[in-house]
């Protein structure tokens, strides 16, 4: 009787302690390169990362962005890792850090990322049931052409901007731009301007290394040495699927990653032929300058970008440009 009353209360013990162990999580990543890309080889070390903070994660890749989302969406994912503008439907605050002319270099990426990990933004990553639980760095997003004669704004009328279909902040801006807005999704972004159906794209150096863009470059193309905007790889979860206190550890552990793929996107910047890069007019500069910043604040005016996030980012731009006219306004 003893025996069995030892082995009732050892079978009960551990019966109890189930419901604490990991619960299996699967989530949805998105890398244009697959499973050989870098954003998927973060995710691949920061499941195991993951595990000490009581998830047993599984990934699962894909080349799709918008199949991913919408994976995530219909629940065949607990988690999402996307692109900043897939995730802006999710949470607006740290979706607006990818928005035209928010952030224009990588140090000043450097640090409003670096930020996205201190608990007093904490309340920031939540939206409903889902929370943001890393933001990491894609890159530079660079306007990129087949004919490097379209140089100025002038040149730029007329021609077929390769747009994401979804973001309606886009096509405004194409249009402000005189462009013409030709909606696509990212996976198939590289088809068409490698065919010729698209006369400029906005990529980031990670993009243009992964689908091969260089190919609709041919001889003529060339990549604007004008970074419009600063792309980011960002997670979000559906909490009640996550252990608790999941997100503030998740999301330190993907901060301490930045200076690896700062490091990641510099060498493939650096990887592209030299040749390719082209210099815009200091005029033509300021023009751009002026209108990415009219477009954004209409959009933050809408409720479409946040502007705690707006606010953020300014101040990081006039710490490293206290001098530039924007740091005297006070309508962003």
């Amino acid at each position: 009787m003893k025996v069995k009353h030892r082995l009732l209360t050892a079978m009960s013990l551990f019966a109890f302690t189930i419901p604490s162990l990991s619960y299996a999580q699967k989530i949805c990543v998105f890398d244009p390169a697959g499973t050989q890309g870098d954003a998927y080889s973060l995710m691949k070390d920061y499941a195991l990362a993951a595990k000490q903070w009581g998830a047993d994660i599984s990934l699962k890749p894909y080349v799709s962005d918008q199949k991913a989302t919408d994976d995530f969406k219909d629940g065949k994912c607990d988690a999402l890792s996307s692109i900043g503008y897939r995730i802006r439907e999710f949470n607006t605050f740290t979706g607006s850090i990818d928005s035209f002319g928010q952030i224009p270099s990588d140090s000043i990426a450097r640090s409003v990322l670096g930020l996205m990990a201190n608990p007093k933004l904490a309340s920031e990553m939540v939206s409903g049931e889902n929370e943001i639980v890393g933001v990491s760095a894609f890159g530079m997003l660079y306007p990129m052409t087949n004919d490097r004669s379209t140089n100025t704004m002038a040149k730029m009328m007329g021609k077929r901007f390769g747009i994401l279909d979804f973001d309606s902040t886009q096509k405004e801006t194409v249009q402000k731009l005189g462009g013409i807005p030709v909606g696509t999704s990212l996976s198939a972004i590289g088809t068409l301007f490698n065919a010729g159906k698209l006369d400029l794209i906005f990529l980031p150096p990670y993009a243009y290394k992964a689908l091969d863009i260089g190919k609709g470059m041919g001889a003529k193309g060339a990549i604007a040495k004008y970074p419009v905007a600063f792309i980011t790889m960002q997670i979000v979860i559906r909490r009640d699927k996550f252990p608790e206190g999941y997100g503030p550890r998740s999301r330190t552990w993907i901060a301490a990653q930045l200076d690896r793929q700062f490091r990641n996107n510099k060498r493939i910047e650096d990887s592209i032929d030299p040749r390719l890069w082209e210099d815009l007019p200091d005029a033509d500069k300021k023009g751009y300058d002026r209108i990415l910043r009219e477009v954004r604040i209409g959009f933050q005016r809408q409720g479409v970008y946040s502007k705690r996030m707006a606010s953020i980012t300014k101040k990081a731009r006039c710490v490293k440009a206290p001098t530039n006219y924007e740091c005297a306004q006070n309508d962003e």
